[in-house]
């Protein structure tokens, strides 16, 4: 999957290989030389400084790496006549700190911890901007991902609580039209223990929002939500009486969303301050 930052006007793109973040360092070149952006990557490259520290990322992070080509390719640096692009040095060393391919999609990628230094030796300003815009796009996707876990927790447990309600709630001659009555009947059970309200009361209320009130809880609401179906099914299976069951789910959300709103890592989850 490719996305990209913006570091100091320009876009610079990210891609993952092996589930780790590799940075495009054609683009980061760019904002140096926007003419000729392969020409710095290969100067980069050529420098002894610069292979000493891919050789020893390359040996402890490749159990591949070809050792005796990369010492042979080390004893060339600082010579004249010695020049390398990255497709030579992937290809001599099997290296895997670097990707590098042509055409329009392409361009050289490397290794976050290769990327950076690159950054630094085109800009040291340049590298402290990308590696800021780099931990912001991390904090972000590991948001994203904690609301999206939370998503597909409440829906994994939607659908234990829409089966104990088929097993327990619904005789087999009902029509579909009726059966749809029940769920939503249960559906509005859990959001009047959690938010005090029906589907259709929201609706009524917020008539301008696309979606339901399901769509814009938070994240300690949606945490709360599964744990309330979950337990609502439990207590199908129990043939508790809906209005007891009313109360008791009501009960459970107040003293789940009184610990979940005062608890650090949920507030983290939020955006809030830990």
């Amino acid at each position: 999957m490719s996305k990209s930052i913006a570091v100091l006007n320009t876009e610079v793109k990210i891609k993952t290989v092996e589930r780790d973040d590799f940075i495009c360092l054609t683009d980061i070149a760019k904002s140096k030389n926007p003419e000729h952006p392969d020409d710095l990557i290969r100067n980069w490259l050529r420098n002894r400084n610069t292979l000493e520290f891919l050789g020893i990322w390359e040996q402890l992070n490749n159990p591949d790496f070809n050792s005796v080509e990369f010492d042979g390719i080390k004893s060339q640096a600082g010579l004249n006549s010695f020049a390398i692009t990255p497709k030579q040095w992937i290809a001599s060393t099997q290296a895997i700190g670097l990707t590098s391919k042509a055409g329009r999609y392409g361009g050289t990628y490397a290794h976050k911890d290769v990327a950076f230094e690159f950054a630094a030796w085109v800009s040291v300003e340049f590298k402290l901007y990308l590696i800021k815009e780099f931990q912001r796009l991390k904090e972000d996707e590991h948001k994203q991902l904690g609301w999206d876990v939370k998503r597909h927790l409440t829906k994994i447990n939607y659908r234990i609580h829409t089966d104990a309600v088929k097993e327990n709630l619904i005789p087999p001659e009902l029509t579909p039209q009726q059966t749809g009555s029940v769920y939503a009947s249960e559906a509005d059970l859990l959001n009047m223990a959690l938010f005090g309200k029906t589907a259709k009361q929201w609706r009524n209320e917020n008539p301008n929002k696309e979606g339901n009130i399901r769509d814009y809880s938070n994240v300690s609401q949606l945490v709360c939500l599964a744990n309330l179906e979950a337990l609502n099914a439990h207590l199908i299976q129990q043939s508790i009486p809906q209005a007891q069951r009313l109360a008791l789910l009501n009960n459970t959300a107040i003293q789940q969303m009184q610990l979940l709103t005062e608890d650090k890592s949920m507030k983290k989850l939020e955006g809030g301050q830990g």
